[in-house]
């Protein structure tokens, strides 16, 4: 059984909404506030899904992204355009703004256990089929690019009352055991550096910067977001 991959960029405090801004929300663009080198390419180590799988996107994400990847072309845009893209809508009837997207007809669930026969899925952004996928325990692995801030308010990947994810055993991108099962770290966005107190000054040492990227994947499913 191939693969349903969730990649998502996320605050510490778990908000996934408006990471670039196009919302236009108070605090959006959050992910684009540590250089483009933060969300370039491939950072979810997607690798070989990006060649052979499938995209899963919401109409809101879909036409978002149908406004931005068409007009790119290095490599890492080439394979985003390349994908099969799978549109889940109740008011699109065709979705030919982006090539090689189709709109999905019939319960989103089925149609999703019946793609999975034939190759992984990726979903990005898309909350509210991320939650329909999540309800039907057919997410597979989450990929996180957490980000080190704290934004207090906003869409959650994982809100209040989400049944609990076990990790189960398994592997990291390299196809390495993991240890703890599923966890495994990953690129980092960059951490704007902080000034160091000079000697003597009141204020202690300079805090920290927070961890900033780990992958997390749910308990592989037996055969049947």
């Amino acid at each position: 059984m191939s693969r349903l991959i969730v990649i998502e960029f996320v605050s510490l405090d778990g908000v996934m909404h408006d990471p670039d801004g196009s919302d236009g929300s108070p605090e959006g663009g959050w992910a684009f506030r540590y250089g483009p080198e933060a969300v370039a390419g491939d950072k979810f180590g997607l690798g070989e899904v990006l060649d052979t799988g499938a995209m899963l996107l919401g109409r809101r994400t879909w036409q978002l992204f149908a406004k931005i990847w068409p007009g790119r072309d290095d490599p890492f845009s080439a394979k985003m355009n390349a994908m099969p893209k799978l549109v889940v809508s109740h008011s699109l009837e065709h979705a030919a703004g982006w090539q090689n997207s189709t709109v999905l007809q019939g319960d989103l669930a089925a149609e999703v256990h019946k793609h999975k026969q034939a190759h992984d899925i990726m979903v990005t952004g898309s909350a509210s089929v991320v939650r329909t996928l999540m309800a039907h325990d057919l997410v597979d692995e989450y990929r996180l690019l957490v980000f080190p801030l704290v934004l207090g308010a906003g869409t959650r990947l994982f809100p209040d009352g989400t049944a609990p994810v076990k990790p189960g055993p398994g592997v990291g991108p390299d196809r390495r055991p993991c240890c703890p099962p599923h966890l495994h770290p990953a690129r980092q966005p960059v951490t704007p550096r902080r000034k160091q107190p000079h000697a003597g000054r009141a204020g202690g040492p300079a805090p920290r910067p927070f961890p900033a990227h780990q992958q997390i994947a749910a308990p592989s499913h037996p055969p049947q977001r």
